[in-house]
């Protein structure tokens, strides 16, 4: 097998792929870092008009040449396929003003500069060097991004008052001024190892770092917010661009939208099912969600299946993850070498949210799974969590996005590092939940109704995100009762997410507000896991007798990230 630093002569699609690559990286270093390509993490990304524009740019003529390439060959092609959808959607999402003014809680150049200080190198005095470069210079890419917001905000392109709101609130918890977790940046240049010689430096720009993200902060309440929309839906114009970015693939709307009550109606009868089993006898004269209930309270009560405190839950998160790679490597899945390493970390901020980030190109720096744990939570519950660990590690994301990172002899330095589709990433993630249970691993009653549970909230998704920005009817004869007749709002959205999500209320509201500020992202993970679960039945009534499930994953995984549209078509020519 070829590994990852052999790079095969390139030429045509993948020169041009690979060019983007390196002028975008230049371009983004932010975006370097994010996807792990070295030489860029002593600078941040220009945030003005100008640096947008010249982005901008650089994509709509890597589209443009790919657009006159000739593939070589059938990998070539699918690759080509890759880099004009994704490429495309981009372009229609800078022509809608989202990636220079969107703002909300959980995508916003704020976070992408403060995020990328996780993935940086802090074991080394290069590395140290580097972040205090960054530090240093994020009081002035903060005021270019001024500039820029507020230039869109004053011709009609911003975000709503709720996001504004919320993202003000967690910049206040990023700089110390509110909740528990505390100053950031000062924590950030903390640690024992920083070199002596870098020590007043860093502690300097750490503190202009975090005045400059507080004055922005600021300035966001004071002179964006009084310009924001006080409406949260996006219409379904908006609605439609964004579900293609997020898919890679067009969906009617309207047909997702009662897939979304049908399905979610079918995982809460199978949670039924699972939870008469953990209730036993006193499961007599109970049925629906109040069975299920009475489930997931006894689970909750129970002292074996629950862990205290932060750094223990993430030890359980490291060990479950390690063990389930030891065990499905050569056997259900292969897993290069490289790809048998994860970390699981607690996220340095409190914002809520669970989430996966890929290796660097040389896998110097891991795959990581991160938790950013929201004030006040210290207790969790294993049951519930089982099926994360496997969505976040093998064989979801680690699996997926480390074997895409590694095959250097099928797949072009943008395909390894760059092309990520929600749909197919999260669909994936999903449909690995979903295959666990296949493969006998969720045969504690717990653990499956937890993988059940969370695949509950993912249809809730599909039905809440679509509902509240089409503002759509919720059915007359909706299976569950829920104010039928009447039309979507965040209120109601909100309810219904706390009637079908057994999560704590910070996480359900920090769920709501994530959708209203991320139209399409949420649907992408049930929509995804639907079209794999398509495309994987359709292969196996083609070859019938002679359909293998591990050579399927492998050939699968192997086309790297797609939008689900090529996807399919891809999958179904296995």
């Amino acid at each position: 097998m070829t590994s990852n630093t052999e790079q095969p002569d390139r030429s045509g699609v993948d020169e041009i792929a690979d060019g983007f690559v390196a002028d975008y990286a230049a371009a983004d270093p932010i975006e370097a870092t994010e996807v792990g390509i070295a030489g860029y993490d002593d600078k941040l990304t220009d945030l003005t008009a100008d640096g947008f524009a010249a982005r901008e740019h650089l994509i709509r003529r890597a589209r443009d040449a790919m657009g006159r390439a000739e593939p070589a060959d059938e990998r070539e092609r699918i690759a080509k396929e890759a880099f004009l959808e994704r490429l495309g959607v981009q372009l229609d999402q800078y022509e809608a003003g989202a990636p220079q003014t969107r703002i909300s809680v959980l995508t916003s150049q704020l976070h992408a500069i403060r995020e990328a200080f996780d993935l940086m190198d802090t074991g080394s005095e290069e590395g140290w060097r580097n972040i205090d470069a960054r530090l240093a210079a994020i009081a002035a890419t903060l005021a270019g991004y001024r500039t820029t917001l507020l230039d869109g905000a004053q011709h009609g392109r911003v975000s709503a008052k709720r996001q504004i709101a919320a993202v003000v609130d967690q910049v206040n918890a990023w700089t110390g001024q509110q909740g528990e977790g505390g100053d950031f940046f000062a924590e950030l240049v903390q640690p024992a190892d920083v070199p002596d010689s870098l020590k007043k430096d860093l502690q300097q720009h750490a503190t202009q770092a975090r005045d400059a993200y507080a004055a922005f902060a600021e300035f966001l309440h004071t002179e964006v917010l009084p310009l924001a929309r006080e409406r949260d839906a996006v219409g379904r114009e908006q609605y439609a661009r964004d579900s293609r970015y997020f898919l890679g693939a067009t969906v009617d709307l309207d047909e997702t939208y009662a897939w979304g009550w049908q399905e979610l109606d079918r995982i809460e009868r199978d949670m039924a099912d699972v939870s008469r089993q953990i209730v036993g006898a006193d499961a007599t004269g109970l049925d629906g969600k109040d069975l299920i209930d009475a489930a997931v309270e006894r689970l909750d009560r129970d002292p074996g299946r629950t862990i205290k405190g932060r750094d223990a839950f993430r030890d359980w998160m490291q060990q479950l993850a390690d063990t389930t790679i030891t065990e499905l490597a050569d056997v259900h899945f292969d897993i290069p070498e490289p790809v048998r390493r994860i970390e699981c970390c607690l996220a340095p901020t409190n914002d809520g949210g669970i989430y996966y980030t890929g290796p660097s190109e040389d896998f110097t720096r891991p795959g990581r799974m991160w938790w950013a744990v929201p004030d006040g939570i210290d207790d969790f519950s294993t049951w519930r969590e089982v099926t994360t660990v496997y969505h976040e590690g093998v064989p979801g994301h680690h699996l997926q996005v480390g074997q895409t990172a590694y095959r250097s002899e099928l797949l072009n330095r943008w395909q390894r590092t760059m092309c990520w589709v929600s749909g197919h990433g999260e669909g994936w993630a999903l449909y690995a939940e979903r295959l666990m249970d296949d493969l006998g691993y969720l045969a504690d009653p717990g653990a499956k109704l937890g993988m059940l549970d969370g695949q509950g909230f993912r249809a809730a998704r599909v039905i809440v995100d679509i509902g509240m920005h089409l503002e759509l009817e919720i059915p007359q004869d909706n299976p569950f009762g829920f104010h039928p007749g009447e039309t979507w709002t965040p209120e109601l959205g909100l309810e219904f997410l706390r009637q079908h999500c057994r999560m704590e209320d910070a996480v359900i509201r920090f769920e709501l507000n994530r959708y209203l500020g991320w139209p399409g992202q949420a649907p992408s993970y049930k929509v995804g896991e639907r079209i794999w679960l398509q495309a994987r039945d359709e292969v196996r009534r083609r070859k019938g007798a002679d359909f293998d499930l591990k050579a399927f994953h492998r050939a699968a995984l192997d086309l790297g990230a797609l939008g689900l549209d090529p996807l399919y078509d891809s999958l179904t020519r296995l």
